[in-house]
């Protein structure tokens, strides 16, 4: 999702962490046929443009999205 966007490459390091953080957190595996590995990534994305911490931007995607950590 990130391949074409005009982050840089900090930017693009920290919501790739958060998202593999979150996914570890829900036990979520596969990725690319998961639609909601990609709500998660959607909503990381979101919350990103206004949070720095990786850890944090997961925990605020999976309580916005309603989905209790495994």
């Amino acid at each position: 999702m990130l391949e074409d966007s005009r982050l840089d490459q900090d930017e693009i390091e920290i919501l790739t962490r958060a998202f593999n953080h979150a996914l570890h957190s829900l036990s979520l595996i596969d990725r690319r046929d998961d639609p909601l590995a990609e709500m998660v990534a959607r909503k990381v994305i979101e919350i990103g443009a206004g949070v720095r911490d990786p850890v944090e931007i997961s925990r605020i995607a999976i309580k916005q999205l309603g989905i209790s950590p495994a």
